[in-house]
């Protein structure tokens, strides 16, 4: 029984990893080139599958002759995609005998589509998880195969809550490799309540400070550190707050206002936050207490535009 893995990011790798332990002979791996603008904090496929001996490619596009024509020469059984972020169309679909099943990081139908360990964060949830699923041209709609449930901690942040997905990705992948290697998995379909997300920009980052100091707080750790940052403006500048925490209180003035130095609190819509590491763009990151004697923030408001 052979199998193509579409792959990239650690979770692509930790699923890569489970088939290969399996009886499943993974025979190409397609992934994706490293974006030197981006933060690689995980483990890449590549390495893995370069590591065994395995045929790697890197298309530009999914959506071409040439790709499908690759495809179709491994004449695999299976076709997996683990975190691939080119589109497949419908004819490559057809291309693996028994199945072609992707992987997504949410518990479908909820949180459908892109990037949703930031969005499952943004949006305040107590659980998600990782669901195997049949593939369809329409994104993350195919019938469920297999689903993994994951807790999320008041204190995850997009970076420790991907790696437990990672985890439960491996952990999903090696209880269901038996099914996988006799050909003999269950489908059902997806029912319940659904949601999509689209993908997400550096832009998308800014802080509202008329919502809640919880929404605030859940934005800041769903897009710090490797990501790229919530932030703010400060004197015709972005002031990016890696970390902060919601406090309970009051205090007088607009929302965005800086109302104590230390600790260092900005009044929100709702209650308080209190703001733990800081970087004025242009600078390095500091604590809340080196910024503070840096850059009086003391009775400034945040926000505005740049």
């Amino acid at each position: 029984m052979k199998a193509v893995v579409l792959a990239y990011h650690e979770i692509g790798y930790v699923c890569l990893e489970e088939l290969l332990k399996s009886r499943i002979e993974v025979v190409a791996l397609f992934t994706h080139r490293d974006d030197p603008a981006e933060e690689i904090w995980f483990r890449t496929p590549r390495v893995l599958a370069e590591g065994h001996g395995i045929p790697v490619f890197d298309p530009d596009s999914a959506d071409t002759l040439a790709f499908l024509e690759s495809l179709k020469a491994f004449d695999p059984d299976y076709l997996f995609s683990f975190y691939y972020r080119h589109m497949l169309p419908k004819a490559v679909l057809h291309v693996p005998r028994i199945a072609a099943m992707n992987l997504h990081g949410s518990l479908l139908p909820r949180f459908r589509g892109r990037c949703p360990v930031n969005w499952v964060l943004i949006e305040g949830e107590r659980e998600t998880g990782v669901t195997l699923h049949m593939m369809e041209v329409k994104p993350d709609a195919g019938d469920i195969v297999a689903q993994r449930r994951v807790e999320i901690s008041f204190d995850d942040t997009a970076y420790t809550l991907a790696n437990k997905l990672a985890a439960a990705s491996a952990r999903l992948m090696r209880d269901v490799m038996p099914l996988l290697e006799s050909a003999s998995f269950e489908r059902r379909p997806q029912t319940g309540p659904s949601s999509y997300y689209g993908g997400r920009r550096p832009e998308d980052g800014i802080i509202d400070w008329t919502k809640s100091a919880e929404a605030i707080y859940n934005l800041v750790r769903a897009v710090t550190h490797p990501y790229p940052g919530a932030y703010t403006t400060i004197d015709g500048r972005r002031l990016f707050i890696w970390k902060a925490l919601p406090q309970e209180g009051k205090a007088d003035g607009p929302a965005g206002l800086v109302v104590s130095r230390d600790p260092l609190l900005v009044k929100t819509g709702r209650g308080l936050l209190r703001l733990d590491s800081l970087e004025l763009e242009g600078g390095r990151e500091m604590d809340a207490g080196a910024f503070s004697r840096a850059h009086d923030l003391y009775l400034k408001s945040l926000g505005g535009r740049l």
